[in-house]
């Protein structure tokens, strides 16, 4: 696929008080989203350079156009903004090619909605100076009237940022503040990927993951100026989507290990005739358990390949899979696989024996039978696991 280079519009002025890219030194660099802003994407370019004047800071601001069709571009443009025409649409399509372009030592992320004060900016870089190496705003404390609506400020935010911490426990109280800064050396390391709205949750899950220094500011929000690009429950499905795929752990090992851990119990129980609730269980039951032990084991599987993945091919660190790497093989999950399988061939094997023993008759053992088919299929569900696990770390070998 063809690389999308953005095109870039230069100002048609400089604005005094702050430098321009290709000069020596650049602190500080704006970079704003923009699509369809034509009522405020001005007012934010001169906020951001009244900003960058009155504090003697030497920057620049990028306006980033997602494709707008108001004019977007040449007010920001008029304004004094470096503007890149990025065709690629996606909240986070627009700030990594922005990004890109940054010639800042930090980089100022902000909506170009009026919602975030730009005079905030000199906090958010101290923060940087003092060490940090991300800073998020909290506005969840100080939200003007008008400004969120209800159910985003008490259900939507709350949940998603609660859900995202309980998954990477990355202590970040309002995950999905739009006004942000962090060093651009740091960039490299998050390795940002994902072009929606979901890409404010990645760039706090990696942080966390890649262990950055993450600080939090209280921050005010005002009213926006202009109609509201989110959706609310399309784009909060792909929060939940995203915090999912990046969490193998929650998605498929801990829900197999528990659904085949009672599968394997159920059928213990059934076997060995011990009464639970009052009563003894029976065939159905067996059969139950069977299914449970081996949706759960499947499941275990795809979580490891979703780790091993993860490890090999985006960079994650996972000291647990690396120990566990360092000490298992490929034939050590072919001889678990292999000796598991064969214990249900063994028993099922006993069937046919026993079937042809009594003549051909009648098949006994019903519920040996199901046991000894839950075996095998476990068995070979490691099995070529295994293999699988090996084809991966093909790469990481070349």
């Amino acid at each position: 696929m063809a690389t999308v280079t953005p095109q870039v519009i230069a100002p048609p002025v400089a604005r005094a008080g702050a430098q321009r890219a290709g000069d020596p030194v650049l602190r500080l660099s704006v970079v704003i989203p923009c699509l369809n802003e034509a009522d405020t994407i001005g007012m934010c370019v001169e906020r951001a350079f009244r900003m960058l004047e009155a504090n003697a800071i030497a920057g620049e601001v990028i306006v980033v156009d997602n494709g707008s069709l108001d004019g977007s571009a040449e007010l920001a443009r008029s304004a004094g903004a470096r503007v890149l025409l990025e065709r690629r649409r996606g909240y986070g399509s627009a700030y990594m090619a922005g990004f890109e372009v940054a010639c800042g030592e930090y980089v100022l992320m902000a909506d170009g909605d009026l919602t975030y004060d730009f005079d905030e900016a000199p906090r958010f870089l101290a923060e940087l100076e003092a060490g940090a190496d991300v800073v998020i705003g909290n506005r969840m404390n100080n939200i003007h009237p008008g400004a969120m609506p209800w159910h985003h400020r008490y259900i939507g935010n709350p949940l998603l940022s609660g859900f995202l911490n309980l998954l990477f426990r990355t202590g970040v109280d309002d995950a999905h503040c739009g006004m942000r800064a962090l060093r651009r050396d740091a960039l490299a390391r998050l390795d940002l990927r994902t072009s929606g709205m979901e890409f404010a949750s990645e760039m706090v899950i990696r942080a966390a993951k890649e262990r950055l220094r993450v600080r939090q500011l209280e921050i005010d929000y005002y009213p926006r100026g202009g109609d509201s690009k989110l959706e609310s429950f399309k784009d909060g499905w792909r929060h939940v989507r995203f915090l999912l795929v990046h969490s193998p752990n929650h998605l498929f090992i801990y829900p197999g290990m528990v659904m085949a851990t009672l599968g394997a119990l159920v059928e213990l129980v059934v076997i060995t005739r011990l009464p639970v609730l009052g009563r003894a269980w029976d065939i159905h039951a067996l059969i139950a358990g069977g299914l449970l032990a081996i949706v759960g084991t499947q499941i275990v599987c795809l979580g490891v390949c979703a780790r091993t993945y993860a490890a090999y091919f985006m960079g994650e660190r996972d000291r647990l899979f690396s120990a566990v790497r360092a000490r298992y093989r490929l034939e050590h999950g072919l001889v678990l696989g292999g000796a598991i399988g064969l214990a249900g061939g063994v028993l099922c094997a006993w069937i046919v024996i026993d079937w042809l023993r009594r003549g051909l008759g009648m098949l006994g053992d019903d519920k040996l039978a199901v046991v000894g088919a839950t075996l095998v299929i476990i068995g070979v569900q490691i099995f070529f696991t295994s293999f699988l696990l090996s084809i991966l770390g093909l790469r990481r070998r070349a």
